[in-house]
């Protein structure tokens, strides 16, 4: 893995793809059995990527940018667009071009590019001071919402870390808090003197039109609002002066009591936490707290709603527990009454899950439309109800962390990496949307991953849908630097057009994705790439030749995960093994009914032991994982680029010992021994495994001593590569330190191939390990795969 980290295979482009020719016909490309695909990761920092300061030149009829596969008349100045093949004139500012004279966006290298855009003509926003080119761009905003459902020493976790935040939030920022456990508290912040809430019910679902009347910004909102409250009005004005830009939507309402510039709230905030105490009610014995999740969500989004639409804004849900309350409900408050599992979603016995996804549909829809994002960040032994919120997250593109605890440092460590600036960023983007321009004979089906489609119909939209579909354009509201998306294409069935020699060899697709970067400037980043069409039915070898088996696992994996939700009783590793059989013989090299002469292509050799892993995977056995964890898996493998997605399908090992330089070691039970370290990354967790000897001499404490300085650096060597592996990741991996046959070796031992098991035991070297399970080995998968393969 870290070697093809060095290459690189993303390039500048940012873009994958799981086939890299394409078959001209529909019936050839399904016989490819796994589907055309395209990663891409829309706004991938890369130090050759230019950024142009002028606006991008557009094609007339299918608006495409001007991008070096367009053939160029330079006498003429006319461009031809490589997509539907109009006929484009260069406007004025364009004459001195020439051959040796090339704007950025046609040179050849040069297949991304970014534009820097003006605010004016994009921002919905009619304010007229907006539009006034000397106007700084709007200040992003963060809501905090807090649950305080939980005990004392998780609260005081949460605390420092909300209080670390807030110190490392951009001052121009604008912050906004919102506390809930049985009801929603909104704290005006504009206010320092004495602290104010507005308080809302929890088990009463309120529209947006009465959350704004109750906070006293509806229609008349800044007259009722001073009214309400004696001489507010004049603070809040001060505050628009003072830290708030006046051209700022909202600003000229009562909005600026509730969200307020950093730099101008932070003592306030803190005195605020200071005094904040953990939910009051009684809660009887043999219940659950009284949570109202979902009404604090909602107020937030109807807050954000009035003050900010079209505004980079994210909501940061810090909760504790689950919802028991009002809408989005998730679990009776009857302890008896166990959390929904599986078995229960699977038999139709959870009585809440459907409504609670219903609701954060709705909700989902609305941050869409305003533009802003939900952050999910969820610490507790049981479940919190991801499942049910993960629409609301995925359509928006927000953050996810599941941790056990506040104060663990999966959850510490990354909620810090959301707010720090420089090498650590992870960049935090608003407000984006995706187009995609492709080739005749070429028809997008959908896209998997945080985004949400934006129904823009045109005659590159297939007739089947996968994942959000139907669209040649998307809405991102959120995104960051390591955000991916998986495009899935199509071709229109008419090989007439497609006959060979009448038609380019070459097809192309452009990505186009504009957005918010931090700084609030408005960009657009353009992505065109080219690739080539063959005809399979004559040759099968450039076909081959160009699949990326790395990129198709991770395809597979993200298709299968969007079958398991959305279609009933599908059974995952029945498909799986039956689409390798399928890959295994069109692909193959055998003689019928041999299995002993079956060979695969290097293009293709890996690809076997990869859906061996992903059929035992988290993605598609649930059985020991709530449905939290399996949506919260599913979700990080939809977002992170093919690299990441790919240990989280098929862990890396490496293994330290005394004679030989950390090496790869073979993700298998025989790679245990006892003088070895062995260092397992699966993504969601970093495991350091000592042997059983290792673990001795540690333990008698030779690594302390000046003769055994060798062993001391052994022992340091995998730690220094845990901590490397942890400052690059997001969310912050889980840390395992164990030892051979101690309580946590089970971290290693799931994810290893079970060549040992109890049933052959007596065949195996001394000191090596076995596991106890009744799963095929790696072995006995591919025997059963050559056998079935090569049938006739």
């Amino acid at each position: 893995m870290s070697e093809m980290a060095n290459t690189d295979p993303e390039g500048i482009d940012a873009v994958r793809m799981s086939w890299n020719v394409w078959p001209r016909t529909k019936v050839e490309a399904s016989k490819c059995v796994i589907p055309l695909a395209a990663s891409i990761s829309p706004i991938r920092p890369h130090p050759d990527i230019p950024t142009l300061p002028y606006a991008p030149l557009r094609c007339k009829t299918c608006t495409s940018v001007l991008n070096p596969y367009a053939r160029v008349d330079f006498a003429a100045k006319i461009w031809i667009c490589p997509f539907c093949y109009q006929r484009n004139h260069f406007p004025p500012h364009y004459s001195m071009i020439s051959d040796t004279n090339l704007p950025g966006e046609l040179y050849a290298q040069y297949t991304t590019v970014q534009y820097t855009l003006p605010l004016s003509p994009h921002n919905p926003n009619p304010n007229p001071n907006f539009n006034d080119p000397s106007m700084a761009p709007p200040p992003p905003v963060f809501v905090f919402v807090l649950d305080t459902c939980m005990i004392e020493e998780e609260m005081g976790y949460v605390k420092s870390s909300l209080r670390r935040a807030i110190g490392l939030l951009p001052e121009n920022a604008l912050v906004g808090f919102v506390s809930f456990g049985t009801q929603v508290q909104v704290h005006e912040l504009g206010f320092s003197d004495m602290s104010k809430v507005y308080v809302f019910r929890g088990s009463k679902d309120v529209t947006k039109d009465q959350i704004l009347e109750q906070l006293g910004l509806g229609s008349s909102g800044g007259v009722s609002a001073r009214r309400s409250v004696g001489g507010i009005g004049a603070g809040a004005a001060g505050y628009q002066k003072g830290g708030i830009p006046i051209g700022f939507p909202g600003s000229g309402s009562g909005v600026t009591r509730f969200l307020l510039p950093a730099s101008d709230c932070e003592y306030t905030l803190n005195a605020l936490l200071d005094e904040l105490q953990t939910d009051q009610w009684p809660v009887p014995p043999g219940t659950r707290a009284s949570r109202c999740t979902g009404v604090a969500l909602n107020v937030a989004a109807g807050l954000l709603g009035a003050c900010s639409t079209g505004t980079g804004a994210r909501i940061i849900a810090l909760v504790g527990g689950p919802c028991t309350e009002g809408p989005g409900t998730i679990v009776s408050k009857d302890q008896s009454e166990p959390v929904r599992s599986h078995k229960d979603l699977d038999k139709d016995a959870a009585p809440y899950f459907k409504k609670a996804v219903k609701f954060y549909e709705n909700l989902a829809n609305q941050l869409v439309s305003q533009g802003h994002v939900l952050d999910l960040f969820a610490s507790a032994l049981d479940q919190v109800g991801v499942a049910e919120m993960k629409v609301a997250v995925e359509k928006t593109g927000g953050l996810v962390v599941l941790a056990e605890s506040f104060g663990h440092s999966v959850f510490k460590d990354s909620f810090k990496r959301v707010f720090e600036e420089g090498e650590q960023s992870l960049g935090l983007c608003f407000n984006g949307t995706l187009e995609i321009n492709c080739s005749k004979d070429i028809k997008i089906q959908g896209i998997i991953g945080p985004c949400t489609s934006l129904e823009k119909k045109g005659p590159a939209v297939a007739d089947t849908t996968i994942g959000e579909g139907g669209t040649t354009a998307w809405k991102l509201c959120g995104l960051d630097k390591s955000t991916c998306l998986t495009v899935f294409f199509d071709l229109s069935s008419s090989d007439r057009s497609n006959t060979p020699g009448t038609v380019n060899p070459q097809l192309y697709l452009q990505f186009l994705t504009s957005y918010q970067n931090p700084e609030g400037q408005l960009m657009l980043r353009v992505t065109t790439i080219s690739r080539t069409w063959i005809d399979s039915a004559v040759s099968s070898e450039e076909l081959v030749q160009g699949f990326d088996q790395e990129t198709a696992a991770v395809v597979m994996a993200r298709l299968t995960s969007l079958k398991m939700e959305i279609e009933e009783g599908f059974d995952a590793t029945r498909w799986l093994d039956r689409s390798l059989i399928r890959l295994c013989s069109k692909f193959g090299d055998y003689r019928k009914d041999d299995p002993a002469s079956f060979q695969l292509n290097p293009s293709f050799s890996l690809f076997p032991q990869f859906m061996f892993n992903l059929r035992r995977s988290q993605f598609v056995q649930v059985f020991n994982n709530s449905p939290d964890e399996t949506a919260y898996f599913r979700m990080l493998l939809n977002r992170e680029n093919i690299a990441n997605a790919a240990v989280m399908i098929q862990p890396s090992l490496i293994s330290y010992s005394f004679n030989s330089l950390p090496a790869p070691a073979l993700l298998d039970v025989a790679s245990i021994a006892a003088d070895r370290i062995l260092l397992l990354d699966s993504y969601f967790s970093v495991v350091i495994f000592h042997g059983m000897q290792i673990a001795q001499w540690r333990n008698a404490g030779y690594h302390n001593q000046p003769e055994h300085m060798a062993f001391a650096q052994l022992l340091q060597a995998p730690g220094d590569d845990a901590q490397m592996i942890i400052r690059e990741r997001f969310p912050v991996p889980r840390l395992v330190v164990c030892d051979q046959h101690g309580s946590q070796a089970r971290f290693l031992l799931a994810k290893l191939n079970p060549s040992a098991t109890y049933n052959n035991a007596h065949e195996m070297a001394a000191g090596s390990d076995v596991i106890f399970t009744d799963d095929v080995s790696l072995q006995v998968f591919f025997e059963h795969l050559q056998r079935l393969a090569v049938q006739s």
